[in-house]
């Protein structure tokens, strides 16, 4: 049991009705969760607001509300707290219920439309090598140093972050690597976590469902470099026009990192094939498992993360030559026929782009690229088409199919795909709406030295149909169905 007032501080009070002086047992915005004696924040979202569910909550035994707006009947014994925004304070009093958890590591956030997961990832990945404990907040999964937990968002709301912060601090973690997206800063759930350094690592189209412009996604991007103190650092892609406005107000300290722009942190290729990377880094070089330029960047990121952490450079290196790649980013398989299977997460115009200039860089243009590649349902419709020309333009054959339709029509979504081809590639395409079938039918098409990338779903072992999750792992079944394929 901790006492209100000491969950309430720092939070900006508006009005308070009862006692703070009260203990209480836990702190939950789900109305379905609470219990006798505990807090009940009343936030409104996107899709609900919590204040409808004010007196549930009580019924069932909470003690205290915060809320944006107080209820019509106050009821005596209930303690209510009036704030201007109960997300905000939602953010502020977890990190207070939990022992403000950041402050007892080193927290660093990887924000940008692509390369979060990797970043985050490999950074988890390097510092296990070099022998530290250390946590990770991704859309892959959760690590508190050794134990996995699943990861259901990409940044989780603000009760869930303290509590893997709290588990890590109990586990003696030292170094926590988390994905930050813009959803995570709209809604406050970064609030209140004391950040050691932030990673930009670029902006492009994407989550224009969420955000209304792409000025709105930018800024939004922008608030959590603002938000940094002045004891952290700010890591952003110098190649990126949007990465000087990330450092525009923030009071961290600032550096670069870029392959063609003056930097902090510079990386030149040197080799780019299907096996790894040959890099020069700040004129370092160095092998790495990964591929393709944007790959490269992200590397960079870790070199330069990893050396204002303090690591020593020689050990960095070393450490960066061993990272293996991260589940769904360019997992790729070769078959017995000499067939390459490679799956990607790339959902957004960009990194679809990335991932198709990578191989069209490396192969030798004799074989065929053969693309698989969906929209999500439910989401922002605007870049459909542009998948759909970047697609057709950038591959030999295509076949546009399901992703995750949600509760979209999946023939629907790939009409509004093919909208985006020119007529000069209309032969190349085709449509399967059946993504199972989709993958067979891209392995029956491949021959000896083609390239089969299956892009949008990456690491994801499901897919969200009608508001329900079906088994479908796209590594696996392209794997399958390779093998199936040699008997």
């Amino acid at each position: 049991m901790i006492a209100l007032k000491d969950i309430l501080y720092k939070v900006t009070l508006d009005t308070i009705v009862g006692s703070t002086n009260i203990l209480v047992r836990n702190i939950h915005f789900n109305s379905r969760n609470v219990a006798i004696n505990d807090v009940f924040v009343a936030v409104k979202g996107s899709l609900t607001d919590g204040h409808q569910f004010i007196e549930s909550a009580i019924q069932q035994g909470v003690i205290a509300v915060i809320c944006q707006e107080l209820p019509n009947v106050i009821k005596t014994g209930i303690t209510y707290v009036k704030v201007d925004d109960s997300s905000a304070a939602l953010a502020i009093m977890a990190s207070n219920f939990y022992g403000n958890p950041s402050e007892n590591l080193k927290l660093v956030g990887v924000t940008g439309t692509n390369g979060k997961t990797t970043i985050a990832s490999l950074l988890y990945q390097l510092f296990k090598k070099a022998g530290f404990k250390v946590g990770l907040l991704s859309t892959v999964k959760v690590m508190v140093d050794n134990q996995e937990f699943p990861a259901t968002h990409t940044t989780p709301d603000s009760l869930t972050i303290n509590r893997y912060l709290k588990l890590m601090n109990d586990e003696g973690v030292e170094f926590c690597f988390m994905e930050v997206s813009s959803h995570g800063i709209h809604q406050n759930r970064t609030l209140g976590l004391r950040f050691e350094g932030g990673i930009f690592t670029n902006l492009s189209h994407d989550h224009l469902d969420y955000h209304d412009t792409f000025a709105e996604y930018r800024d939004v991007k922008k608030r959590f470099f603002d938000e940094l103190p002045k004891t952290a650092f700010a890591l952003t892609n110098g190649d990126d026009k949007n990465g000087s406005i990330m450092l525009q107000n923030t009071k961290a300290k600032q550096y670069t990192y870029a392959l063609k722009s003056f930097a902090d942190y510079k990386a030149q290729i040197l080799e780019n094939q299907f096996n790894g990377l040959l890099l020069k880094l700040n004129d370092n070089e160095v092998w790495v498992r990964l591929i393709g330029n944007f790959n490269a960047y992200n590397i960079l990121a870790i070199f330069a993360t990893a050396e204002l952490l303090g690591l020593e450079k020689e050990e960095t290196l070393r450490l960066i030559s061993e990272l293996e790649s991260v589940s769904g980013r360019f997992q790729f398989i070769i078959s017995d026929q000499k067939i390459t299977a490679i799956v990607d997460y790339a959902h957004t115009p960009d990194a679809l782009q990335n991932v198709l200039e990578t191989i069209n860089d490396i192969r030798t243009k004799n074989e065929d690229v053969i693309t698989v590649v969906g929209c999500g349902g439910d989401r922002d419709k605007t870049k459909r088409p542009k998948m759909g020309h970047i697609a057709s333009a950038l591959s030999t054959k295509v076949i546009f199919t399901s992703d995750n339709p949600r509760t979209e029509v999946a023939e629907v979504i790939i009409e509004d795909i093919e909208k985006g081809v020119e007529p000069q590639n209309f032969k190349k395409t085709m449509s399967i709406v059946d993504r199972k079938q989709a993958i067979k039918t891209a392995c029956q098409l491949a021959n000896p030295n083609d390239i089969i990338l299956i892009a949008g779903k990456g690491h994801e072992t499901y897919q969200e149909i009608n508001g329900k999750r079906h088994d479908f792992d796209d590594f696996k079944i392209v794997q399958d169905f390779l093998k199936q394929l040699q008997k």
